[in-house]
């Protein structure tokens, strides 16, 4: 069963990315009428939010955009940083959207920052007991309903974290397609083509999110479900 789970998730996955990087590089072939890099765009996008302590740079890679709010930086693509055009413009605004909701204390980025430790635990949790499960049996010597409650228990907190990604991506894509919209950064045109990008962009989070409920279940089913 968990095989057919993977190999339906991981089919979504690839299909989504796929059509993601299609419309990427759909959209990066048209240029900006406003002929604003990704780069000018983040910067006027924190200047407008009264950001001064969030530097924008670029980092190698494709796709490789992010927020990091430890060292307070919008970290762009070259595509995205260079780029004049309307996939760099979602781009770069979505990841200032981050920003704007670091600076304003948006509840579930900090929700999700709290998780991030423990996520990262409860994974190594999993990867323990997952791996010592395929070597005679449960080779830590723990009972079978133990090791269940561990299981399901680290896989929850990996699941919920997914969950709480959900409502911080679709709120930067929101800040970002309101900012360029009524900043007349794009065109209609290319604001349709930016908000199709981030939706894009946006549907990887939730088949990953699908994916962990879908395995969560699998694991409820396989050590609590039709136990007498």
């Amino acid at each position: 069963m968990i095989i057919v789970i993977f190999i339906v998730f991981a089919a979504a996955g690839f299909l989504v990315s796929r059509t993601l990087k299609s419309k990427f590089k759909k959209y990066s072939q048209i240029p900006l009428q406003a002929n604003l890099s990704g780069a000018e765009i983040a910067k006027l996008m924190l200047a407008d939010n009264h950001i001064t302590d969030v530097q924008v740079v670029s980092v190698e890679g494709q796709l490789t955009d992010h927020y990091n709010p430890q060292n307070k930086t919008v970290n762009l693509s070259p595509d995205v940083y260079y780029g004049r055009n309307a996939s760099a413009a979602a781009v770069a605004a979505h990841e200032c959207g981050h920003a704007v909701q670091h600076a304003t204390a948006y509840t579930w980025l900090n929700l999700r920052s709290t998780l991030v430790p423990i996520q990262n635990s409860a994974s190594k949790i999993l990867n323990i007991v997952l791996i010592a499960s395929l070597f005679g049996g449960f080779a830590l010597g723990l009972p079978y309903e133990i090791v269940g409650f561990i299981v399901v228990g680290a896989y929850g907190v990996m699941t919920l974290f997914t969950l709480v990604t959900l409502p911080v991506e679709f709120d930067a894509s929101n800040r970002a397609l309101a900012w360029v919209k009524t900043r007349n950064i794009v065109t209609p045109d290319e604001y349709a083509m930016s908000k199709d990008a981030l939706k894009w962009a946006a549907m990887t989070y939730v088949v990953a999110a699908l994916a962990a409920l879908a395995t969560l279940a699998y694991y409820i089913f396989v050590f609590f479900g039709n136990r007498d």
